[in-house]
């Protein structure tokens, strides 16, 4: 079989078993994407997987450029990778005391590698 082409892929299918709220972190597995509209239980409703948002950061400043993960236990935008799932990266600078981080989401990630 060949591939067909289904969509576009800025936004995919997702039905919660519960009520999700227009722009919650929906985790799953690797994948994550925000709620673009609010989805009752059970409901098929969409996730962006792609886009520019805004959304609470942890303490800390943020540099443009940088590595953003979504810590799920506190609902922040964070720089700290372990434990907390790849969410994209800064297109702003955010200062420690600023309350919020402008991001790419699912921006191309990549790693540093340190030469030999």
């Amino acid at each position: 079989m060949i591939a067909r082409f289904v969509q576009d892929g800025k936004a995919i299918d997702y039905r919660p078993s519960e009520a999700v709220a227009a722009g919650s972190v929906i985790v799953q597995g690797n994948l994550i994407g925000i709620a673009r509209l609010d989805i009752a239980a059970n409901t098929l409703g969409s996730l962006a997987v792609v886009g520019v948002f805004d959304a609470p950061k942890a303490t800390g400043a943020i540099t443009v450029g940088a590595a953003v993960y979504w810590d799920a236990t506190n609902s922040k935008v964070t720089t700290t990778a372990t434990d907390n799932p790849y969410l994209g990266k800064a297109i702003l600078a955010a200062e420690s005391a600023d309350e919020s981080v402008r991001f790419l989401l699912n921006a191309p990630f990549t790693a540093t590698v340190t030469g030999e």
